[in-house]
């Protein structure tokens, strides 16, 4: 299967480079994502058989003070995406967010459960997802939350730099998620794309996020206890750490019915934990070389 894939330096797109390396990866610079119908031009002059969008505009409290931009790119774009691989009759998969939701309660969000984002990045990924389901194509968005690798900036990387002069800190403990590997989503993705490829009545939106869910001070507490630093964790609540956007409190999710349709688990984010703190310390070894 040919795939067309909309990223190629982020989290997920650089998973997905080694999983797929015969795909077609567009950068920033190849396509605008601040321009809906280059998007969907990149599309129908590459004729894939199948588009997963893995680029996005991140920056959550940035979009305070950017909206129009965020909702280009977040909304807009993947937009015409879908209506081009609609067009062409071939599977789209777009990644999403558990900032679509409100942050209520302590139950997992169902697909099906009402959408309230609290700020403009999730507004702006909410209206990509209303896009795309208009669009009527064979289509997949997949929320995830709290993605980590060894690309780019996570939470993984920022404890195992602050613990490297700090003996201890201070984090939020009273928001919980699912910490998400950003290879197990590309894998994910890829899945995905081939059974819709097979069968388009697949298409609908799916949550997938890591196992156990955890607080950002209980996934920080495991980074150190992996990495073997002696860092402690002073659990705080959100109020203590003010940020311009505000953060849901309960980013559990249930992913249940991902199971059921494409037979794909919530992965143990405790294990790709581990393989990212091993592809790390290769990558200190190396620069050490």
């Amino acid at each position: 299967m040919s795939i067309l894939v909309f990223g190629s330096t982020g989290q997920v797109a650089t998973e997905l480079k080694s999983l797929l390396p015969e795909a077609q990866f567009l950068s920033r610079a190849e396509a605008d994502l601040s321009d809906p119908e280059a998007c969907a031009a990149a599309i129908t002059a590459a004729k894939p058989e199948a588009v997963i969008n893995a680029a996005a505009y991140t920056a959550v409290d940035k979009a305070e003070s950017e909206e129009d931009l965020a909702e280009a790119i977040n909304g807009a774009a993947p937009a015409a995406m879908a209506q081009a691989c609609a067009g062409l009759g071939i599977p789209f998969v777009h990644i999403s967010t558990d900032y679509v939701f409100d942050g209520q309660g302590e139950t997992p969000f169902k697909p099906t459960d009402m959408t309230a984002p609290l700020g403009a990045y999730g507004r702006s990924k909410l209206k990509g997802e209303q896009g795309i389901a208009l669009a009527g194509g064979a289509y997949a968005v997949l929320r995830t939350s709290w993605v980590f690798s060894a690309h780019g900036n996570n939470f993984v990387k920022t404890m195992l730099r602050l613990s490297e002069t700090r003996d201890k800190l201070t984090v939020v403990a009273d928001q919980i998620g699912g910490p998400t590997s950003a290879r197990a989503i590309a894998k994910a993705c890829v899945r995905i794309a081939s059974q819709l490829a097979e069968d388009p009545s697949k298409a609908g939106i799916y949550h997938f996020s890591g196992a156990p869910d955890t607080s950002w001070a209980g996934f920080a507490r495991e980074i150190f206890a992996q990495a073997g630093r002696a860092t402690a964790v002073e659990d705080i609540p959100t109020t203590a750490f003010p940020t311009p956007a505000k953060r849901p409190a309960n980013s559990r999710m249930d992913c249940a019915t991902t199971f059921d349709a494409f037979g794909i688990s919530r992965p143990d984010w405790k294990a790709d934990l581990a393989e990212v703190l091993h592809a790390l310390r290769g990558v200190d070894a190396a620069s050490a070389n």
